[in-house]
């Protein structure tokens, strides 16, 4: 699909479409992740393992790290060109209108999903370069735009780094929650009209 066609099939579907299509997506990733799981864990207790509730780091770390990536992208947006963002319209289309607790649901949702399948069961078991260009071509869309497509592959590698470095998918759980949380609060309360989320 190219990019023109991308965006006629964005602008075709309704909020509650996208909405829908966003959940099931994420329920696939869940899904993946479940039968995955199954042949890649010796057991469910294993994989509990991974989720470190007590870890000072999920905090010290995992938000810090978020707040750094949302400071750094706000700056961005701000500097370069808008054109340099856009990413068909999803994200704002997504976001766009939503009370923070709809925000803090989508947020959460994403978050989790992706982060226990591409770091919790993919990079715990094929490595961090597989798991980052993996997230980063899942993420279609930013195929689309150069700048996005190289903001996205370098987060994932920072995501993917810290949950090597902390080994506690909480830690970047906390993380991603913190960048979708933001940046698509700031696209609802209408503070920015584009931006860069995970999901």
């Amino acid at each position: 699909m190219k990019k023109d066609q991308y965006r006629e099939v964005i602008k075709g579907l309704t909020d509650k479409e996208l909405l829908f299509h966003l959940y099931l997506t994420q329920g696939l990733l869940l899904i993946v992740s479940f039968f995955l799981g199954l042949f890649l864990f010796d057991s469910f207790y294993e994989f509990l393992t991974l989720f470190q509730w007590a870890d000072p780091n999920i905090w010290q770390v995992g938000a810090l790290a978020g707040l750094i990536v949302v400071a750094i992208d706000m700056t961005l947006m701000r500097i370069v060109p808008a054109r340099m963002y856009d990413d068909g319209g999803l994200n704002q289309r997504i976001f766009q209108n939503k009370n923070i607790i709809q925000v803090f649901v989508l947020a959460a949702i994403v978050a989790i999903s992706e982060e226990i399948l591409f770091r919790g069961v993919i990079q715990t078991h094929f490595g961090l370069i597989v798991s980052s260009i993996i997230f980063a071509l899942v993420h279609y869309r930013y195929l689309f735009n150069w700048f996005l497509f190289l903001n996205i592959v370098i987060l994932s590698f920072v995501i993917g780094f810290i949950y090597m470095r902390t080994g506690n998918l909480s830690v970047t759980i906390l993380m991603h929650f913190t960048i979708d949380f933001l940046l698509g609060l700031s696209i609802s309360r209408k503070k920015i009209g584009r931006g860069r989320d995970f999901e």
